[in-house]
């Protein structure tokens, strides 16, 4: 399954994909946005994390890219037949330039359309506003707050959690 937007392809993932993986999401800065990225995090790390998710351990998984470069990774975790857990993190090289929205958009996308979900869900941790920026811009609702665990911080972190209805989807996904 590939996935093409205006700027980026979302794709399977690769066991070539390890070493940009390792790399990006390596970086303590990227990996202590995430819960479940420990730090040191590398390839080795990264090629196991690929093996998991194309045997569908970690839900639908996509691999981002511009211009053929790996620039991040996005998917989700079905968590019921009503709903799933939306995910995403970008290299650090690559923040600021709205290719989280544009790739998050798609990613929720399609999983309304192939899993005719209610509403998917996604978190930020608190000291992450650049996330929520992403998720504010898709139409996704405040929905509460909750402890998560971060691997890479090695502690729980409060996490605001969001929320975003089918129904309110088919508007805010339309726009570029």
């Amino acid at each position: 399954m590939q996935i093409r937007t205006q700027r980026l392809s979302l794709r399977p993932l690769e066991r070539a994909d390890a070493a940009p993986i390792g790399a990006l999401a390596g970086d303590f800065d990227v990996a202590r946005m995430t819960g479940m990225i420990p730090h040191p995090y590398g390839e080795r790390d990264a090629l196991a994390w690929i093996e998991r998710a194309n045997q569908g351990d970690e839900g639908v998984v996509f691999a981002v890219a511009r211009e053929r470069a790996l620039i991040g990774c996005s998917g989700y975790m079905p968590m019921d037949a009503d709903h799933a857990e939306i995910g995403y993190w970008f290299g650090k090289p690559y923040w600021g330039a709205g290719f989280a929205t544009e790739a998050v958009r798609a990613v929720v996308a399609h999983a309304f359309d192939a899993h005719g979900f209610a509403y998917v869900r996604a978190g930020h941790f608190v000291d992450n506003p650049r996330s929520r920026r992403v998720l504010d811009k898709l139409g996704f609702s405040p929905d509460g707050e909750e402890m998560r665990d971060c691997a890479a911080r090695g502690e729980q972190v409060p996490c605001l959690t969001y929320r975003l209805d089918r129904e309110r989807a088919a508007a805010a996904l339309r726009q570029p």
